[in-house]
């Protein structure tokens, strides 16, 4: 899930709650939503290999 920030960078969320906060877990911080879209590909891909 990508959110987009007020300082207009565009940040990567898990799908999924982290059961110790309750809030979504940040997987990083990407100037362009290319980039953030790019690395949930990646993301994806190394869950699966």
């Amino acid at each position: 899930m990508i959110r987009k920030l007020k300082s207009g960078e565009y940040r990567l969320y898990s799908k999924k709650t982290d059961p110790k906060t309750g809030k979504r877990r940040n997987l990083g911080t990407f100037g362009t939503r290319a980039a953030a879209e790019k690395h949930e590909r990646d993301v994806q891909y190394f869950k699966r290999h």
